[in-house]
């Protein structure tokens, strides 16, 4: 029983340019993607490509397949250059004219073993695969350093005019743009316990994690200030979609992995957090209920209505909401994080926190802070101000009301919620509240910055990243589970599979690196040549 599994997070930013509100978000992306990229690329026309062979993003894990012709545009993650209809968000959402050669070639890998690319009209970092919750914290933001740069370098481009770029998830008129979690599971694991054990857990993880938003309903239509900003986009329990028809559980089979022993799940209900408090306990917190739903020991809870249920613990900041269950009880959603974080208590003590004493001291701040923050939730919800990011908005916004009569629906307000996002240190309110130390930092800006260039070293993204540091003009392509070489006066590609993502670490492959001067020698090597 621990927190430590393989695990990552993909972020899709917020993108605008200033004074331009009609300006094409997918032009805007690729621009974004292509500028942080240009040094990368070292004299070729463009950088190792993302490789698809592997992805199969209309698998559902209850079981079948969709078909293509069934699917909507937006599912079709495998298919390069797609673009849904949408409605033209200024940040970012999805609408315009067709993608073209250069916007879907907006797609690199990095040598720190993320992925950079243009996803829904937005510039999105997957970060790479990490072993715990504080690693987490560290590659995704990682992954702010990385945005904040490539605005750096869109800015003083010829010819390209500024963006800007929010750790945010909705524009505020009815466009939602995702932070996805991804967590190896075993596949043994009935994806029906999966389903069971999780619900009323993410119904209820928003008062930990919640990013806050100004407005209710997906376009702000009410006035008021909501725990989450994806809360209001989700419209049914369990499904295979991610943009459409959003479900709480998502079931998309795409493993990255050898898959007759993984699963990934692929969690779409999380919100983009700035807070490193907030990232390190969506991360930590989920891995543990995951370790319980593996063994059979997660909480025996359901909710009667979730995604009603869901929408009104968001719109409560207040915390007052009680979350009625199957059962006829009703509970808080801090009560049913109580209930959650009990439950993991036991589980720890009986089977132990981990199979080192970094997972064991690991786990076991998981569970301390867990109940620090449930504790100061039921008493003083804004003493966790520098730890929770919808705390510090909400004191923040109310500190604007106090002082100048403001009501929820003023727009000065909803400014504010979109400034406290933006990724320039300038002009990002989160940024300024960590610069004053009003925040508490589990990663420095020195150590993320260091971690957007070098891998995790306890993954295969150790492996990738090196590659593409080491060997980049004869990287073809890389994706999560393999390495493709084109190596001079070689009549094929050579593939490098990596099924196991715990192999490709820096202990089981920095002594081949070192003996390869270049990707021929690698090749020659795992060949057996």
């Amino acid at each position: 029983m621990s927190v430590r599994r393989v695990v990552g997070i993909e972020t899709e930013y917020g993108v605008s340019a200033p004074g331009n509100p009609g300006a094409d978000p997918v032009t805007l992306s690729s621009q974004v993607v292509a500028s942080y990229a240009a040094p990368l690329v070292s004299g070729r026309r463009t950088g190792p490509r993302w490789d698809y062979e592997d992805e199969a993003p209309l698998r559902d894990a209850r079981g079948y397949e969709v078909p293509r012709s069934a699917a909507h545009s937006s599912q079709l993650t495998d298919a390069p250059g797609r673009r849904e209809v949408g409605d033209g968000s200024a940040l970012g959402g999805s609408g315009g004219s067709g993608l073209g050669e250069d916007a879907a070639s907006a797609n690199v890998v990095l040598t720190n073993g993320a992925r950079l690319y243009v996803d829904h009209a937005h510039p999105e970092y997957s970060s790479p695969e990490v072993t715990g919750p504080r690693a987490a914290v560290l590659w995704d933001r990682a992954g702010e350093m990385v945005m904040r740069r490539a605005a750096q370098r869109v800015a003083s481009s010829p010819g390209l005019d500024p963006v800007n770029l929010y750790k945010n998830n909705t524009d505020g008129k009815g466009a939602s743009y995702g932070t996805h979690e991804n967590y190896l599971m075993a596949r043994s694991t009935p994806f029906g316990a999966i389903v069971r054990g999780l619900v009323p857990f993410f119904v209820s993880r928003q008062v930990v994690c919640g990013a806050g938003r100004v407005g209710l309903g997906q376009r702000g239509e009410a006035a008021g200030f909501q725990l989450s900003q994806r809360a209001d986009y989700f419209e049914t329990e369990v499904g295979l979609e991610t943009t459409l028809k959003r479900p709480i559980i998502n079931t998309r089979d795409e493993p990255h992995a050898t898959a007759d022993r993984y699963r990934r799940l692929h969690v779409i209900i999380g919100d983009a957090n700035l807070c490193d408090v907030a990232t390190y306990l969506k991360l930590g917190t989920t891995a543990l209920v995951l370790d319980m739903v593996e063994a059979g020991t997660a909480p025996d809870l359901v909710v009667s209505a979730p995604v009603a249920e869901l929408h009104a613990v968001s719109h409560d900041p207040s915390l007052r909401h009680r979350v009625r269950l199957s059962d006829g009880s009703e509970l808080t959603a801090v009560q049913l994080q109580w209930r959650y974080l009990e439950a993991a208590q036991a589980h720890v003590a009986s089977r132990g926190g981990g199979s080192d004493d970094a997972a064991r001291a690991e786990t076991a701040d998981v569970l301390a802070r867990w109940e620090r923050v449930l504790t100061d939730l039921e008493a003083d919800p804004f003493r966790l101000a520098g730890q929770l990011d919808w705390v510090a908005k909400l004191r923040l916004l109310q500190g604007f009301r106090d002082r100048d009569g403001l009501e929820w629906n003023a727009p000065r307000l909803a400014l504010i919620d979109l400034q406290y996002a933006d990724v320039n240190p300038a002009k990002g309110l989160h940024a300024r509240l960590r610069a004053r130390g009003a925040v508490e930092e589990l990663v420095t800006d020195a150590q993320a910055e260091a971690a957007s260039t070098e891998p995790p070293e306890d993954t295969r993204a150790w492996f990738r990243g090196q590659c593409l540091a080491r060997y980049s003009r004869d990287v073809a392509a890389a994706s999560w589970d393999s390495v493709i070489f084109d190596v001079p006066g070689r009549g094929a590609l050579q593939r490098v599979p990596m099924l196991e993502p715990l192999r490709g670490t820096r202990a089981g492959t920095e002594a081949l690196l070192d003996r390869c001067p270049d990707a021929a020698a690698l090749v020659d090597a795992l060949s057996g040549r």
